[in-house]
């Protein structure tokens, strides 16, 4: 859950009174913010700063890749990208026409996939004329709608940064823009929110394929990462990639996402977040005004929640272990499952990954890459892949050549056994505490991050408040503590270990 920059920039004096300064700021920060719920069930926390004339906009739905159903994993990115095509009224020439066209291909479409899953069965004249008739509607629409105009708005209105995200656990909107420009993005987001029309949709999911093939499938680092993901979840959804498997974007419908932006118009599962120079009365009228339009959800639609049961993960009772071969450099990850925030743990587990990862000073770095020069690069993580479940203390790290994963692997259960036994120096606690007071407050400055911040926290936490009291509970984590959480949970049974290594002529023909 920490909020953090991978450089570590030593304290001075001057600087540490800084960061007294600034936790006293972060304490009046809180107190500034202001909290609103519309009818509907829908949050809007406000912040005003009159720095410059901007505000930053912010908006979360607790809606991630954990809330898909098997079969249809990558929806909720998928979405992502179709949220950007338009509206009736955002990017079309003549929606009653277009709309005639989208019905067409959609049903096209659907035909064409239904043929391709008989696979060999599969009748190839008959694929072959669907796909040309589908290709066809298509030219036909593209004189109906003007692509990219959401961005086009924005960006004719002074937007900046605008882009989205998503998640485990999040999907997030989010650009600044001139303070007088609010209610264009109230009356866009709104519109987009509740009437988006899926344009492209057949194309899109030819570019999602490509995007998975270029971050998964011919990237080492990411077919590492998604089978390391996958070995340490067995049951739990977090073990499934965001991007989603291959076989389910490829026959993914425009019925699968509308599934999940059902979820998307769940008031109660919508943060939005303002921070900049705004007057909080009639900004909140003015969101009010466009997104109380969303009904309050009905008995009917509560299995649409997206924040409802999931398997629940069984305790880890041996060390995992999967191989990956791939031609590219070695490297590792080991995990270890853990409880998420805001579990005491998770606090300790930010310190401890401070001490161990943080900086060309911190314990591993200093040890692998530094002194005894075995590895390339090594950085710690704390909460992958989300934080609205237990998740994980992950060790990233490559062998420097000629030492090998085997090797790396043990030095650096070595040093997380030293953890165990014997307590970090009262040096190293005070040091990690500072380091990340300074990069939290850091958080603090910008109108963009600040509107992060609080929207994340409201929505995972139940609290923006989180981040006013983070620091207080850091400062609480003692040595025994860090020993005690490395004891229970950095134990050979709770761990899952992935290796990549090059093929040779004994594993070339492995997958």
């Amino acid at each position: 859950m920490q909020i953090s920059s991978n450089i570590y920039r030593p304290l001075t004096a001057g600087l540490l009174l800084l960061a007294l300064s600034f936790c006293a700021e972060a304490m009046d920060l809180e107190k500034k913010v202001m909290k609103a719920k519309l009818d509907n069930g829908l949050t809007v926390l406000m912040l005003e700063r009159k720095f410059s004339p901007t505000v930053s906009l912010f908006i979360r739905y607790r809606v991630g890749a954990v809330d898909e159903i098997p079969g249809q994993t990558g929806a909720a990115h998928f979405l992502e990208h179709m949220m950007f095509k338009g509206t009736p009224t955002i990017g079309t020439k003549n929606y009653p026409a277009e709309k005639k066209l989208l019905t067409l291909i959609e049903k096209t479409g659907m035909t064409l996939d239904q043929e391709k899953k008989k696979k060999e069965k599969a009748d190839s004249k008959k694929l072959n004329q669907l796909a040309a008739r589908l290709k066809k509607l298509q030219s036909r629409h593209r004189q109906y709608f003007v692509a990219n105009e959401i961005d086009r708005l924005y960006t004719e209105n002074g937007g900046l940064d605008m882009n989205a995200s998503t998640g485990q656990d999040v999907t997030t909107y989010f650009v600044n823009l001139p303070a007088n420009k609010i209610e264009l993005w109230a009356r866009m987001e709104a519109d987009r929110l509740i009437n988006p029309v899926f344009r492209d949709f057949y194309t899109e999911r030819d570019v999602i394929l490509e995007e998975r093939r270029q971050r998964t499938e011919v990237s080492p680092d990411g077919k590492l990462y998604e089978s390391f993901m996958n070995a340490a979840y067995a049951v739990h959804p977090y073990g499934r990639p965001i991007i989603g498997l291959k076989e389910d974007i490829s026959s993914m419908s425009p019925s699968a996402i509308r599934l999940i932006h059902e979820k998307y118009l769940l008031p109660e599962n919508i943060i939005i977040a303002v921070v900049g120079d705004i007057v909080p009365k009639a900004t909140l009228e003015m969101i009010n005004r466009y997104f109380g339009k969303i009904s309050r959800p009905s008995a009917a639609s509560s299995g649409l929640r997206a924040n409802e049961a999931h398997p629940v993960e069984p305790p880890q009772n041996a060390e995992r272990k999967v191989e990956v071969f791939f031609d590219a450099n070695p490297s590792l990850i080991i995990g270890y499952h853990k409880p998420t925030a805001p579990a005491y743990e998770d606090y300790v587990f930010d310190v401890l990954e401070t001490i161990l990862g943080k900086g060309r000073t911190s314990r591993l770095y200093s040890q692998l890459v530094l002194k005894n020069q075995i590895a390339e690069s090594v950085s710690v993580a704390n909460g992958l892949p989300g934080s609205r479940y237990s998740n994980l203390f992950t060790v990233f790290s490559k062998p420097r050549h000629p030492h090998a994963n085997e090797e790396l692997m043990n030095a650096i259960f070595k040093e997380l056994e030293s953890i165990k036994t014997s307590p970090v120096t009262e040096e190293e606690l005070v040091k990690a505490k500072k380091q990340i007071k300074m990069e939290y407050i850091k958080s603090l400055d910008s109108n963009s991050e600040l509107a992060s911040i609080l929207s994340y926290y409201e929505l995972l936490m139940g609290d923006y408040r989180y981040f006013s009291n983070y620091l207080s509970e850091i400062e609480k984590v003692t040595a025994g503590d860090i020993s005690a959480a490395a004891r229970k949970y950095l134990d050979v049974q709770n761990r899952t270990v992935a290796f990549l290594n090059k093929k040779s002529k004994e594993n070339k023909d492995q997958p």
